[in-house]
């Protein structure tokens, strides 16, 4: 819907960008969600979709893209990572890190620099991608 909305606005102005949030779980689902990880991957394609559709049919412009923000401390999933009397991760938080060369979670302003490039005429020929921002994690085999 708001792709669709502010696309319309965007579409009689001949210029804008559109926005979009995935997420990793959209490259690498993760267990006990199946839900949210083909939620962000549908956003992913939909923001595929949407980048070549606009440019073709309307005006390349218009540039359609998605943040996919990896693993951020935040109160939905602090339970699930560290413990709620210590504040030690939970196994599940140290097994994220130790798959995350840069062995932290995100803070929200780790996204702010992705997102001002991907809003200015910076990237005016960047379309159509889900950028990763995710301290390594999506580049980490394990091995």
């Amino acid at each position: 819907m708001p792709s669709q909305v502010f696309g319309r606005h965007m579409v009689a102005n001949k210029e804008g960008v559109i926005l979009n949030v995935s997420s990793m779980n959209a490259f690498r689902p993760l267990t006990r969600i199946p839900a949210y990880s083909a939620a962000k991957a549908a956003i992913s394609n939909f923001t595929q979709w949407l980048a070549v559709h606009i440019a073709q049919e309307y005006t390349p412009n218009i540039r359609v893209n998605a943040i996919a923000p990896g693993f951020f401390l935040t109160e939905q999933n602090r339970f699930l990572l560290t413990e709620k009397e210590t504040g030690a991760l939970t196994a599940r938080g140290r097994k994220i890190l130790d798959h995350t060369p840069m062995n932290r979670f995100g803070e929200p302003a780790d996204l702010l620099g992705a997102m001002l490039w991907l809003l200015s005429p910076a990237s005016k020929f960047v379309t159509g991608i889900v950028l990763p921002i995710d301290g390594g994690f999506s580049a980490y085999s394990g091995v």
